[in-house]
């Protein structure tokens, strides 16, 4: 899914209005319907709203929606904003469609009206500015929604929480900026939606379909993407009746180390839930005998160093190699990857402690093989990239580090980005608090290591790795919750992950 800036989803509604056709009031009437729709199945016990319209069409959307709710048997009561600045035109036409209903009170409050008392059982919607607002509320609408985040009640913003910005918020004090428990986000998500920092005004999200162009969404050029079920299933590659193993690739992992051999065993156990069709893994020998036994599915290559990676042989039989979890940091350890780096003909995946190693040797990155595969969590990518002030000059930055060192760079976290040599970023829409566990990485890194030996480019397996990774992990969070959610449960949901992604083919 494409994630559009303000500016191109207004240039969308014109498009959609212009060549559909359809006049703007019926695709406001479209947004309404779809808004309604989500708020009744979000909210099926609330029966009080309270919904603050500012002028704009933002606002217009909020009055479609209080007709459509009070024709429902909701209580509702509509407070429309007094503004200096005439209403645009659908916005005035909504009110004039107001019905004479009971259950519907209007009133307008400016600034000098007093404000409303709110039960802590309403739901408030707010609706007073829309995505395309640059510049911070003040006067009557910061007064309103500082009265609204002091209340007790649920909040719904529609489209974006008003006070927030649709693209850039690093100018954004967010002194008066609406905290939503709940945001419904027209046709595409906003791109501060993925920053952390804006999490406690967006609340949880969703994405309402209101038919906007698909020539136009198809033709406009952004380099925001949000991975979604139909992505992953465009990705996954099928099987055939007369495939056999080879045609499924042959994966090598240089993981494991004295005291982290567990990490080698979740990254293969991983890999070969993930598809691949054969694994070898390289680890130290005194680790050999743990990883037969634990993972009988695979092939050991041991090292003659019992404790950590200090060689690596001939990869010509592998299609695919990845390295780095649990391997330390020793200076032999640095060699063996050296040597893999200059050897490797094809891309890498490369994590933890690889490129922890990468981080203290400045210049490596140079050494890379062109579209590997990063994987670095928050705290391993400020070490090799440097920190950044804020979550949106980091994404920046992650575009243009991808592009500069033509790698693929998974920076993990909420809405996991993974930037491409392209210079594209995607967000990831799978994945839970409960995964913030150790392990967690070692198994990305086998079921990316998997992808790429199957034979997907790059970019496309670490898209759909990180997909799956999160898929299985909201599968196992689920089952056993966040709290007592490891490692070894995302493993074991994997199968469930590829069947729910193969439904979609």
């Amino acid at each position: 899914m494409k994630i559009l800036l303000t500016g191109q989803i207004r240039a969308a509604d014109e498009f959609t209005i212009r060549e559909e056709p359809v006049r703007s009031i019926d695709l406001m009437e479209r947004a309404a319907e779809g808004l309604s729709s989500f708020i009744r199945s979000d909210f099926p016990s609330s029966s009080s709203f309270r919904i603050f319209a500012g002028n704009g069409n933002n606002g217009g959307d909020s009055i479609a929606l209080a007709r459509m709710l009070a024709h429902r048997g909701k209580q509702i009561r509509l407070y429309v904003l007094k503004s200096d600045r005439d209403s645009s035109p659908d916005n005035r036409t909504n009110l004039e469609r107001l019905p004479d209903l009971n259950n519907l009170e209007m009133s307008m409050i400016g600034p000098n009206d007093p404000l409303p008392e709110i039960d802590a059982d309403e739901v408030i919607v707010d609706a007073i500015f829309g995505s395309g607002l640059t510049r911070e509320p003040a006067g009557n609408p910061a007064r309103i929604i500082d009265h609204i985040n002091a209340s007790k009640c649920r909040v719904i913003s529609v489209d974006i929480p008003s006070g927030l910005y649709g693209d850039d918020n690093r100018t954004n004090s967010h002194q008066h900026t609406v905290r939503a428990t709940a945001t419904y986000s027209f046709q595409f998500p906003k791109l501060c939606f993925f920053m952390p920092e804006n999490l406690p005004f967006v609340g949880r999200w969703s994405v309402i379909p209101i038919g906007l162009h698909p020539a136009f969404i198809e033709s406009c050029e952004t380099p925001w993407h949000y991975t979604d079920g139909a992505d992953a299933a465009s990705w996954l590659p099928g099987r055939s009746k007369f495939d056999h193993k080879g045609t499924f690739g042959h994966a090598i992992l240089f993981c494991g180390s004295t005291g982290k051999m567990g990490a080698a065993i979740l990254a293969a156990r991983a890999a070969l839930r993930s598809g691949c069709g054969l694994l070898t893994i390289h680890i130290p020998s005194s680790g050999n005998a743990i990883i037969q036994g634990a993972v009988p599915e695979a092939m050991t290559d041991p090292d003659r160093d019992p404790d950590s990676w200090s060689e690596t042989h001939d990869l010509s039989r592998f299609t695919a190699a990845g390295a780095g979890p649990g391997i330390g940091q020793l200076p032999e350890t640095w060699r063996a990857l050296t040597y893999l780096l200059e050897k490797s003909t094809q891309p890498l995946v490369l994590d933890a402690d690889a490129l922890n190693l990468l981080a203290a040797h400045p210049g490596s990155l140079l050494q890379v093989p062109r579209k590997s595969i990063l994987t670095p969590h928050p705290g391993e990518y400020n070490r090799i990239f440097g920190e950044d002030p804020d979550q949106l000059t980091r994404i920046f930055r992650l575009r243009e580090m991808a592009k500069a060192y033509q790698l693929v760079i998974v920076l993990k976290g909420a809405h996991t980005a993974v930037a491409g040599p392209d210079g594209s970023v995607w967000f990831n829409s799978t994945g839970n608090p409960g995964m913030a566990k150790g392990g967690s990485g070692d198994v990305l890194t086998g079921i990316i290591t998997s992808m790429l030996a199957r034979g997907l480019e790059p970019f496309t397996a670490a898209r759909l790795g990180v997909y799956v990774h999160g898929l299985a992990g909201d599968l196992a969070a689920a089952q056993n919750g966040y709290e007592a959610l490891t490692a070894g449960d995302i493993i074991n949901y994997l199968g469930a992950a590829f069947k729910r992604i193969q439904k979609r083919s």
